[in-house]
């Protein structure tokens, strides 16, 4: 799912939202999930949605865990089609559960395929996703979620968050600390800064400090708790 912003650079690691206290990060971008899925299809805003987002802390203090946070399926797209049925189906390189049109492109707010959302226009390079998480859904490190999700400083306090890739980047895995493939958890970002790159450049350039600037704008995947 998108980003909603004034701002043509999105929000950066800033998720807040309007947000403050403890946890505004998180609640913030529940917020801009909530937010989207109205402009969607008004009515889905009513429900409870939760971003795949993880955090150092949330509102108690205590770690949070993005897999976590999205209840126990199942989930389905805009238009209907299943995504996973449950927890397991999702903790892997793709959702294992997924429909086979969208297990390797998953799609908009709208049901669009993510890598090109007007069908028209030539495909854009906008798979890196937020997530701050490892490939089990938790928390990838302390400096995975640019400060939980509360700065959009491209300098090194704020951190490199932790990217997933809606679509494969390629299909050939990876090794190491980086997966080209995998939806929750491929590699950091740049930075925390705004920024949005939809033209396939081959990577962050030199100095680079955003969100977006490997091939994205900052988005997050958002999940109803309820289908």
């Amino acid at each position: 799912m998108r980003e909603l912003s004034g701002s043509q650079d999105g929000f950066g690691g800033d998720l807040r939202f309007g947000e403050t206290g403890a946890g505004a990060g998180l609640r913030g971008a529940d917020k801009i999930c909530a937010t989207i899925a109205e402009k969607s299809m008004p009515g889905a805003g009513s429900k409870t949605w939760r971003a795949f987002l993880s955090a150092a802390a949330g509102e108690d203090g205590k770690q949070v865990d993005a897999i976590d946070r999205i209840g126990e399926g199942p989930w389905y797209d805009r238009l209907g089609r299943l995504v996973a049925s449950n927890k397991d189906e999702l903790i892997g390189e793709r959702p294992s559960g997924a429909d086979d049109a969208i297990a390797d492109d998953l799609p908009n707010e709208d049901g669009v395929p993510n890598q090109q959302p007007d069908p028209s226009q030539p495909k854009v390079d906008n798979h890196d996703t937020l997530t701050g998480s490892n490939q089990q859904g938790r928390l990838s490190g302390p400096t995975a979620t640019c400060n939980d999700w509360t700065s959009a400083s491209g300098d090194r306090s704020s951190g490199k968050p932790r990217l997933g890739h809606s679509w494969p980047r390629n299909f050939g895995g990876g090794g190491g600390d980086f997966n080209m493939a995998h939806w929750m958890s491929a590699h950091d970002a740049a930075g925390c800064s705004p920024s949005v790159n939809l033209v396939d450049a081959g990577g962050p350039q030199q100095g680079a400090t955003g969100v977006g600037s490997g091939g994205g704008y900052g988005g997050i995947y958002c999940f109803a708790l309820t289908p």
